[in-house]
């Protein structure tokens, strides 16, 4: 998964380069943005751009940072609201598992770890919605200069509470959970209760089944959503419109006003975001849930006919912006993928038996009899009156570590530094053999820097010719250069234009 994440974005940087060029927005940089009409109101001063040279709103950059700071620490503050709430969803899970277990019912207790997963669900969905509005809100009140750094700072934030949001859940069964438990007579404890340990199957079948109601349930409550929100939304603009026209129709409504009484496009950022999310999913947390990529891909299938159906059928044309590239939203990709490598690196380490098993085939039995037996200790003589009480863990009679678990512990961490050397290796070898402008686009684009240069070279002589003459070059000139060179590219356009 590490080696087609990264081929993926490689690949994606060289379709990303083919439609900057075709759409003529390979050159575009942020200094040419104009800035935003949000920030032209409520700029306090005017001054010159000190590119452009023309007279534009500012805003100080030191008042800047300090409203960026202020945001960065309500970012924090929800961070922690977030990591409260995780809290909250353990202690649930241990109460309820608790009382479930006095039942005697297994299903009842499988019940529990389910009905928790859905609380947390819920709970992600609630203050995701929340901490969107909230962003916005701050990013605004930042008051970037451009649409281009209005929108990556709003993308940034967003992102990072939605990776803790989502994510943080996942990343607690797969590297925390059954951590701190402790052994019989020392038994750890969070407020008072003693620390969740992992199921008798472990804690991979449990971050699976998380992750199974996770890729499952969010992806059907947003295609859910995808489909009826829209058609809410026009049905209410319908009635609006009606409202206002009085319900009767003076003549038949032409397509322009039909348009018009489209839902407003709302933009790309929650189409983004969801694949973004999804894209870390599936990547992170690949080995222990593999399936993962097939409901990916089921869900993206569902996806794109229901977004084709929206911004075709239910949204108005959305306004066309210029833009080189897609922005913050490649780095958060990279970022991912690259995480993704370690993430699974200790997940396969440290959650799963690969390690275990292979160390035991290595030293006692290649068959793996006894396996069960080798991964139990004894409880300590005084914890309870019978005399065979064991639980899963590298400990003696006393409850010290076992030379076992030293060993254990070594071949965990020359794992990890060998598995993630060895794939960051070949993700760069990835990187270095594949190109991020396709060779044929670059040819194009070298012939048409080459033409424009024959063009100004030939204007210039064309232009001292003429004041040799006396005569002052008109249009013509530069109309029969074009003839000659048939310069028909978006690229040599601008060049005799400022010619």
């Amino acid at each position: 998964m590490s080696f087609w994440a990264v081929t993926f974005l490689e690949y994606w940087k060289r379709k990303m380069a083919t439609l900057a060029h075709h759409w003529d927005c390979m050159d575009f940089h942020e200094e040419e943005e104009r800035p935003r009409p949000e920030f032209a109101a409520m700029a306090p001063a005017m001054e010159q751009n000190p590119v452009t040279g023309v007279k534009e709103p500012y805003f100080p950059e030191k008042a800047r940072l300090s409203r960026m700071l202020t945001g960065s620490m309500v970012i924090v503050i929800m961070l922690c609201v977030v990591m409260i709430f995780l809290v909250t969803v353990i202690m649930y899970r241990g109460i309820i598992s608790v009382m479930m277990f006095h039942t005697g019912s297994p299903v009842l207790r499988n019940i529990a770890n389910i009905s928790s997963s859905v609380v947390n669900l819920g709970l992600i969905l609630l203050m995701g919605q929340v901490y969107t509005a909230l962003a916005e809100q701050l990013t605004k009140w930042e008051m970037h200069r451009t649409q281009t750094e209005y929108e990556d700072a709003f993308t940034f934030k967003v992102f990072i509470f939605q990776f803790v949001n989502f994510y943080s859940s996942p990343f607690y069964v797969a590297f925390f959970k059954g951590r701190f438990v402790g052994y019989p007579t020392n038994y750890g404890t969070l407020f008072g209760m003693r620390n969740e340990d992992c199921g008798s199957g472990g804690c991979l079948i449990e971050l699976a089944e998380q992750l199974f109601i996770i890729m499952v349930g969010k992806q059907l409550i947003s295609n859910v959503q995808e489909f009826i929100i829209p058609k809410v939304k026009a049905w209410r603009q319908k009635r609006a419109m009606d409202k206002v026209r009085g319900g009767k129709a003076s003549h038949e409504p032409r397509r322009w006003e039909e348009d018009y009484q489209l839902v407003q496009c709302e933009g790309l950022f929650e189409e983004y975001l969801e694949m973004v999310l999804q894209f870390g999913f599936i990547t992170i947390f690949v080995a222990a849930f593999p399936l993962a990529p097939l409901f990916a891909l089921l869900n993206n299938w569902v996806e794109v006919r229901l977004d084709a159906h929206k911004f075709v059928c239910e949204y108005r044309r959305p306004v066309a912006e210029r833009v080189q590239n897609i922005g913050v939203w490649f780095n958060i990709l990279e970022a991912l993928s690259h995480m993704s490598v370690i993430a699974n690196a200790f997940l396969i380490a440290f959650t799963s038996d690969f390690l275990p098993r292979l160390l035991y085939q290595y030293k006692f039995d290649y068959d793996l009899r006894g396996y069960v037996n080798f991964t139990l200790a004894y409880a300590p003589v005084n914890y309870t009156v019978h005399p065979m009480c064991r639980y899963k863990a590298f400990r003696d009679d006393n409850g010290n570590y076992t030379l076992i678990y030293w060993e254990l512990l070594a071949v965990r961490l020359g794992f990890i530094i060998a598995f993630e050397h060895v794939v960051f290796f070949v993700l760069r070898a990835i990187d270095w053999m594949v190109p991020d402008i396709p060779e044929s686009l670059e040819l194009k684009i070298k012939r048409e820097r080459y033409l424009a240069k024959q063009a100004l070279a030939e204007n210039q002589e064309a232009l001292l010719v003429s004041r040799g003459r006396g005569a002052t070059p008109g249009v013509s000139s530069i109309c029969g250069l074009t003839r000659r060179h048939k310069l028909t590219t978006p690229h040599t356009m601008p060049s005799l234009k400022v010619i």
